[in-house]
Formats: structure tokens, sequence, C-alpha cells
């Protein structure tokens, strides 16, 4: 296997089987791998900020039994709309073709978050407490599942002869044969996800002071990011807008920054229970509601 090489005129060459190797019916890719390397290393990273903020591990393990869970099911469902054609003479394929792919980064966001959010609030914890957590090791796992694609050259891109354009040559990638196309997803987005990642610990965990700001930052940093990127991917589908085929994911992004805004604004006013942790690390000082240090509140 020979690793990535740069070429004599500045194009980065990806010679990788995106195939690790074949076990009965299934088929290990570096995509599988990334993805589920970034699974467990964003729920660790959130479960030990939840932690931080007085939400119990054994709490913020449980939601992530239940949000990885959705996460997957929305990714597939997002798909499933997406290409609904594709779909709507064999229904049945929407399930039994699952093993060969079909899903969207998207759709398993917003399945994972509102899997934990309608959990959390059946459960009566603190669930703007545990946003903020998890947005962090949420922007981790994309950034790490983004490897994957890298390596596999999933999702097709625009030529480029910028210095960083990658040109796939194995002749079993999942990108186009011996054409510099712009890094986009395993690029631009995976660095781009870990600046935010960066943000988000350092900069919105510390001066952000109401509960769930942090997680709206998140989606509206990220959305706005994917809603550029797709000026640079020829994969994507589109709906007509406004007389112009717009790609569904910068729609999608539309929606999702218009969602965060709306929803900072009434976590400001009602911004749920507030534990000891979370108060003394935000605010220096804790709220006589609070409850005793190390027990998830739960709701009125």
């Amino acid at each position: 296997m020979e690793s990535l090489a740069l070429l004599p005129f500045l194009v980065i060459e990806i010679h990788i089987d995106p195939n690790i190797g074949t076990f009965g019916p299934f088929t290990l890719t570096w995509h599988g791998v990334f993805s589920a390397v970034g699974i467990i290393a964003g729920v660790t990273l959130s479960v030990w900020l939840a932690k931080r903020d007085g939400i119990p591990t054994e709490v913020g393990q449980e939601v992530a039994l239940v949000a990885v869970p959705c996460a997957v099911l929305g990714a597939r469902l997002f798909y499933v709309f997406e290409h609904f054609g594709d779909f709507r003479d064999e229904p049945w394929t929407i399930i039994t073709e699952l093993n060969e792919g079909g899903i969207t980064l998207y759709g398993g966001l917003i399945g994972g978050v509102l899997g934990g959010v309608i959990y959390g609030l059946i459960r009566r914890w603190p669930v703007a407490i545990g946003l903020d957590a998890a947005a962090p090791g949420m922007i981790l796992g994309q950034g790490i599942g983004r490897i994957g694609d890298l390596i596999n050259g999933e999702h097709l891109a625009t030529e480029s002869n910028l210095p960083w354009a990658v040109r796939y040559t194995h002749p079993d990638t999942l990108a186009e044969l011996g054409k510099a196309v712009h890094p986009t997803a395993g690029g631009y987005e995976l660095v781009g996800d870990f600046l935010i990642l960066f943000f988000l610990l350092f900069v919105a965990r510390r001066y952000l002071k109401r509960p769930g700001w942090v997680f709206c930052t998140y989606a509206v940093l990220y959305s706005a990011m994917r809603f550029v990127l797709s000026y640079f991917r020829v994969d994507e589908q589109t709906v007509p807008l406004f007389g112009n085929d717009v790609p569904v994911p910068q729609v999608t992004a539309v929606v999702v920054i218009g969602v965060a805004v709306m929803l900072a604004g009434f976590l400001l006013k009602h911004p749920g229970p507030i534990t000891r942790e979370y108060a003394m690390r935000v605010w220096g000082e804790v709220p006589e509601e609070a409850p005793p240090a190390g027990r998830a509140p739960a709701q009125a």
C-alpha cells in the first residue's frame, strides 16, 4: 500500500485501496474504520465534558446509546429523502442495501441530536448543558470520519490545479481516476472541523454564558462552512428553488442556521435546569435552586 506522495507538479497523489478487506458478506473500508473511531472519540469527549458540567458519566453514556443509533437512522432516512427516485420502485432496498452505503452526514447529525434531546427531555435531564457538551464531540467525530473520506475518494469535487489538489490513482477508488480535484470533504472540511473544535473548546465554552449557546454556535459555524463547500462539490442532489437548482446541503444549512438562531433566543429566556458545576465554571457562582454537586437535576 502506497502512502500519500507529493507529485513533482505539486498534486497530492493518493494510491490507497479504499477496502481494507472482505469478511464474509461484509467489506471493511477506511471510511468505516474512521467513522467508528470518530464515534468513539466524540462520545468520549462529550461524556467527559458533560461530567465536568455536572452530568454524571452514566447519564452521558446512556444518552450516547440512544443518540448514536438515532444518528444512523437519520443518516439513512436523509439519504433516502435526497435520492427517493432510486427507491421508489423497490422501497425494501432502503433496508436491504444499507450495507452498500447511502447515508448523509447532515441526516446523522440531525437524527442524533433529536434522539438525544427527546430522550433527555423524557428523563428530565439538563438538555441545554448536555447539548453544549455534545457539540465538541460531534465535530471531533466528524473530523476524524473525514479522514476515511479522504482515503476513499468519496464526494466528487471540482477540478483544481492548486498545490493541495488530490489525484486518486488506485483502480478501486470512489473518486474519478487521474483527475486533480479539490479535497473538499477529506481536506477542507476536515481542517474546518478541527478549527471549529478548537473554537468551541477554548473560546465558546469560556465566553458564552448561556446553556445551549455552544451547541448553537457549532450548528451555525458548521452549516456556514458546509454551505460554502457545496460550491466545490459535484455529487450533491439539488432542488429547484428561486429558478435555480440549489444543492440540498445548502438548503439544509440555511434551515439549520435559522433554527440555531431561534433556539439561542429561546434558551436565553428558558435555559432549563442548571447544575452547580456548570454554574461555577461559567458564572463563578451557584444559584440557590441548583441541585447538589454531581447530580443531574430534574425539570419541574
